[in-house]
């Protein structure tokens, strides 16, 4: 017969994961800051193209969220979220030179994710993390509405763009290369 001892109450299993967390610190930034947006449901789906045509809508109004490593010197990096229309992709070369590092790259899925509080493919076009700068290509500025998944694989959000900049407060600038 098996012992089964109870879980003390500082167990982490309770936890909302950094996802869920990350999900619920955005609705409510938007819900405190009067944003105007619509939740969209669908299957689980991480890739811009595919989830645009779930969502349906085209990719160039959805926000496409890369983590770049800037390595500023031998020793130490800096970390961007660039942003871009979902049809583009963030060009690396263009950040390196434009903040002066000596080589620019895709941060590391485990640092992507420890960044951004998201899953690969749920990245939010927001920052909550202190490292992280949040730099947006203007051409995703140009729609009413911009669309993005909510930190989850399975909901997006259609949410104004006039309110996506009052709120996300990035700085913009041309990052954007075509595919």
């Amino acid at each position: 017969m098996a012992i089964v001892e109870p879980l003390s109450e500082n167990t982490d299993l309770d936890a909302p994961d950094d996802e869920e967390q990350t999900y619920h610190r955005l609705m409510s930034l938007l819900s405190d800051g009067s944003a105007r947006y619509r939740l969209i449901d669908h299957p689980p789906e991480g890739g811009t193209v595919a989830a645009s045509r779930l969502r349906g809508h085209p990719a160039d109004q959805a926000a496409k969220c890369m983590v770049v490593r800037l390595s500023v010197t031998r020793r130490s990096s800096r970390y961007l979220l660039g942003v871009v229309p979902g049809d583009r992709r963030v060009c690396l070369r263009t950040l390196q030179q434009r903040y002066g590092a000596r080589a620019a790259s895709l941060a590391s899925a485990e640092t992507a994710e420890r960044l951004s509080g998201a899953v690969s493919g749920a990245v939010l076009p927001f920052s909550f993390h202190p490292d992280l700068d949040l730099v947006v290509d203007p051409g995703l500025l140009v729609h009413p509405h911009i669309y993005f998944n909510a930190a989850r694989l399975d909901r997006s959000l259609a949410l104004r763009t006039d309110d996506y900049v009052r709120l996300s407060r990035p700085r913009i600038q041309p990052i954007a290369t075509p595919e």
